[in-house]
């Protein structure tokens, strides 16, 4: 997560080790499993059986290797009592924290349809670099803390990435 904004110490958090340290660990973190299931087919991915996250969550991960990669594909499960996929900020929140424990990711992707955003031009395939994130779920209507409810934040710069991999 990208530090609040003016915090220095968070900026200045990246060293020389953990910049040139390669990626061999990648986590996808991806709400519905229908949206999960043309990577985990890609990849050719098995779901784990005895799971590394606390006993009775729904939480499904699929691992597998592709290349010299190890990947990891998390996402939240199913409501026991509705039977929908747990979509929202909580269960993904909870479900990063638990899968960045767990597994130890060397970089993190979150996939998946972000909402649609069709109408802002944005198609199947496209890949978005966020430059700041805000929590739309949590509107509190008192002064004050709708700013802090919505918590715009800033993030981290990667503009090599961004031009490396040409994304949007």
């Amino acid at each position: 997560m990208a530090p609040p904004h003016g915090d220095k110490a968070a900026a200045e958090f990246s060293d020389e080790s953990t910049q040139k340290r390669p990626i061999s660990n990648i986590l996808f973190i991806i709400a519905m499993q229908t949206e999960a299931s043309p990577l985990v087919n890609k990849f050719q991915l098995t779901e784990e059986p005895d799971s590394v996250f606390p006993k009775g969550v729904p939480w499904v991960r699929y691992y597998g290797k592709y290349k010299d990669l190890n990947i990891n594909i998390v996402c939240p499960g199913k409501d026991a009592t509705l039977g929908v996929d747990s979509v929202g900020t909580v269960s993904a929140s909870l479900l990063a924290y638990a899968s960045i424990q767990a597994l130890q990711p060397d970089l993190i992707i979150n996939a998946g349809t972000a909402g649609g955003f069709k109408a802002k031009g944005a198609s199947i395939g496209d890949v978005f670099l966020a430059s700041d994130v805000a929590f739309h779920d949590r509107r509190i209507p008192i002064p004050v803390f709708d700013l802090y409810g919505v918590c715009t934040r800033q993030a981290f710069s990667t503009p090599n990435l961004a031009k490396e991999l040409y994304l949007k």
